[in-house]
């Protein structure tokens, strides 16, 4: 199965959100960090070839419609040039509110501290926090290294193929983009800063025994995957 969509949107631009909407309007399993943290004892193989200069893009994303977020964000230029049919959507949101965002969550210190103790670390220094460098606490450089990475996407990907995107638009413009009929039920919403943060605040616990294995990230990453899809149309997400 070829690409149909390539999210080339940072994490915290509401890719979860995103992914769930794109398997309701038929291009799923869409791929997305939570999917790569579910299947991480498999997944860690590819993602290391890939970050090694070997990659193959039809076997990490096999079984995949599309793909959101971390780790293909961070390689939407080899992506989007391997599935060339493939249209683009680049999510964006405030970078003032993206930067608290993040910092909050994803690049925090407690999730930063968790993830180095990991047999995954060198996975996610390359797909998500190597890029931002040793300026990844401070808000003008991360602020700045936003704007940068959206303006190159859209630089780089032609106009007719690319859909810049804020989850606060819903459904429309997607739909129109994708060419599919609009929904009647509302956008999804999930993954929201505070949901993250009570997440974090267990991570203590989960990890009281040692280092995460490859194993226990997996079943996090499955838990939180059928938390979060439960959650994406329920009464919560408006």
């Amino acid at each position: 199965m070829a690409l149909k969509v390539i999210g080339a949107g940072l994490g915290r631009t509401g890719t979860l959100s995103l992914k769930f909407a794109l398997e309701h309007l038929g291009f799923g399993p869409c791929y997305h960090m939570v999917e790569a943290m579910a299947s991480m004892p498999t997944a860690l193989p590819k993602w290391l070839d890939v970050i090694d200069g070997r990659p193959d893009w039809d076997a990490v994303f096999e079984g995949y419609a599309a793909t959101v977020d971390h780790p293909g964000c961070q390689y939407w230029r080899e992506i989007a040039a391997h599935f060339p049919d493939a249209k683009v959507i680049l999510t964006v949101r405030d970078p003032e509110s993206w930067f608290r965002s993040a910092n909050a969550t994803i690049l925090s210190p407690g999730m930063l501290h968790m993830l180095d103790e990991t047999p995954a670390k060198p996975f996610f220094d390359a797909t998500v926090h190597g890029a931002f460098g040793d300026g990844i606490a401070d808000a003008d450089h991360m602020i700045d290294y936003f704007k940068r990475w959206n303006a190159a996407v859209i630089e780089a990907i032609p106009a007719e193929r690319l859909l810049v995107f804020e989850a606060k638009q819903g459904w429309q413009p997607l739909c129109a983009f994708l060419g599919v009929p609009v929904p009647t039920i509302p956008y999804p919403r999930v993954n929201e800063r505070r949901e993250m943060q009570e997440g974090l605040e267990k991570m203590p616990d989960i990890g009281a025994a040692g280092p995460p294995s490859l194993e226990m990230m997996a079943e996090m990453g499955r838990m939180r995957l059928e938390m979060m899809r439960a959650a994406a149309f329920g009464s919560i997400a408006a």
